[in-house]
C-alpha cells in the first residue's frame, strides 16, 4: 500500500517565522491583543455577535454546544472534520481571509504548529476564569484543552499480565500479540512514535532493555527509540483499522494466548458494553502509552470573536467539560474534576506516558515516516 510522508516541516516554518517576526516566537500562537473584558462585557458582545462557527475533532462537541446557545442564546453552527481536513480548511480559509470558523479544537500537533501557529492563522487565548488553573504549564502553549491518554490494554481473562516492559513486545515469544492503529492513519499514533526518537525518551527506551536484560542495547539505528520500532516491526506488530476494532481483537474471550493492545483508555468502555476482558497495563516500563491533545484556538479571521472568547471560557468549565466528562477523557483545568472511573489523575498518567511536543513532531516526523515506511 503507497504511503504518504508528511511534508517537511522546513519550508514551512520558514516561511511562517518571516510572518510571525522571528525564532523569538517560535512554538507560540499568536496572543489576541485586546484588552480583557470582564465576563459580563464579554456576554453582552458575544450576544452583539448572535452567533459562533466551531470547527471540531469530536462528535460531543456538539451536545456542549447545544447547552452554550441555550445558556446564552447565540446560535451555533458545528462542524466535525478529521484532523487533516480541518487543518487543510482551516488554512485555506484563513488565507483568503474567508469567514469560516471562529474557533476550533483539533489535533495532531505535528502539522497545527508549522501549518496554523507559525502562519499565524490562529490565536492562543486563555480565559480569564481558566488563568492559574491549567494543571500544568506544558499545556498552555499551545493550548491544550483536552487529554486523550492512548495505553497499553491486554487480555485478562485467564492469565495476569505477562509483560510489564516494552521490549518483551520484541521477542519471539510474543510475536504478533501487540496490536494498534496504523499509524499512517492517525496523526497522533504517528507523533507518538516520533517522541520516543527524541534523545529523552530514547535514553529511557536504552535503559528499560538494559534493566530487562542485564547488557547495553546494540544500536543498528540512529537511537534507542527507532530500535525498538525496528524491533516491534520487525517482530509481527498487527496494525488495526480503527481503536475499536483492536479492542474487540484483542479484548475477545476464549483465546488461547493473551493478547495486547496500544488504544485509547475510553476503549474501556467499550470493553463493559461488549463483555470484552480488557485491563490496563499501568505497571509498562518505561512508559504506559503516551497522551495525546486537543488543542483549541481562536481563528485569526473569526467573525464572531468575542462568541470565539465566551464559548472557550464555557468550555473550561465543568458545565461545558460534562459532554466529555467520561473515562479516558482529562481536561487540563484543576478545576475540573475528571471522571472518577479512571484510577489515574491527569498528573498521575504524566509521569509515566509520552506527551506529544508539537514542535519536535513537526520536526522530526517526516524522518520517522520515511523510517517506518521502509519496515512495512
Amino acid at each position: 500500500m503507497k504511503r504518504y510522508v508528511t511534508v517537511a516541516a522546513g519550508l514551512l516554518m520558514g516561511a511562517a517565522l518571516a510572518f510571525a517576526g522571528g525564532s523569538k516566537d517560535k512554538g507560540k500562537a499568536a496572543a489576541a491583543p485586546e484588552k480583557e473584558p470582564s465576563h459580563e462585557e464579554l456576554v453582552a458582545a458575544a450576544q452583539k455577535e448572535g452567533s459562533l462557527t466551531i470547527y471540531t475533532h469530536s462528535s460531543r462537541t456538539a451536545k456542549a454546544a447545544a447547552i452554550f446557545q441555550e445558556k446564552y442564546g447565540i446560535k451555533v453552527d458545528v462542524t466535525q472534520l478529521k484532523d487533516s481536513e480541518m487543518i487543510e480548511k482551516v488554512s485555506k480559509e484563513a488565507a483568503a481571509d474567508l469567514d469560516a470558523a471562529d474557533i476550533i479544537f483539533c489535533q495532531d500537533g505535528s502539522r497545527v504548529y508549522p501549518e496554523l501557529i507559525l502562519t499565524g492563522y490562529v490565536q492562543k487565548y486563555i480565559p480569564a476564569s481558566a488563568k492559574g488553573h491549567i494543571i500544568d504549564s506544558m499545556y498552555e502553549d499551545p493550548l491544550v484543552w483536552e487529554i486523550m491518554p492512548k495505553l497499553f490494554l491486554y487480555n485478562n481473562e485467564k492469565e495476569p499480565l505477562q509483560v510489564t516492559n516494552i521490549w518483551q513486545f520484541t521477542e519471539p515469544e510474543f510475536k504478533g500479540r501487540l496490536q494498534f492503529k496504523d499509524a499512517f492513519s492517525e496523526g497522533v499514533n504517528m507523533n507518538f512514535f516520533t517522541m520516543i526518537t527524541r534523545d529523552d525518551w530514547a535514553k529511557k527506551i536504552a535503559a528499560a532493555y538494559k534493566e530487562l536484560y542485564g547488557k547495553e542495547l546494540t544500536l543498528t539505528t540512529k537511537n534507542a527509540g527507532y530500535e525498538w520500532i525496528k524491533a516491534l516491526f520487525k517482530n509481527g506488530v498487527v496494525l488495526g483499522k480503527s481503536d475499536t476494532t483492536v479492542a474487540e481483537n484483542v479484548g475477545a474471550k476464549g483465546q488461547a494466548k493473551q493478547l495486547y493492545a496500544l488504544i485509547t483508555s475510553n476503549k474501556m468502555r467499550t470493553a463493559k458494553a461488549k463483555n470484552l476482558a480488557l485491563q490496563i497495563a499501568y505497571e509498562m516500563k518505561p512508559f504506559a502509552g503516551f497522551m495525546y491533545p486537543a488543542y483549541t484556538f481562536i481563528t485569526k479571521n473569526a467573525k464572531s470573536p468575542n462568541a470565539a472568547k465566551l464559548y472557550m471560557e464555557f468550555s473550561m468549565t465543568a458545565e461545558g467539560w460534562e459532554p466529555f466528562n467520561t473515562m479516558g477523557d482529562y481536561s487540563a483545568v484543576d478545576t475540573i474534576k475528571n471522571n472518577k472511573e479512571d484510577k489515574y489523575t491527569l498528573e498521575d498518567w504524566a509521569k509515566i506516558v509520552v506527551f506529544e511536543d508539537p514542535v519536535w513532531c513537526s520536526e522530526a516526523r517526516s524522518d520517522v515516516e520515511e523510517f517506518m515506511s521502509s519496515l512495512m
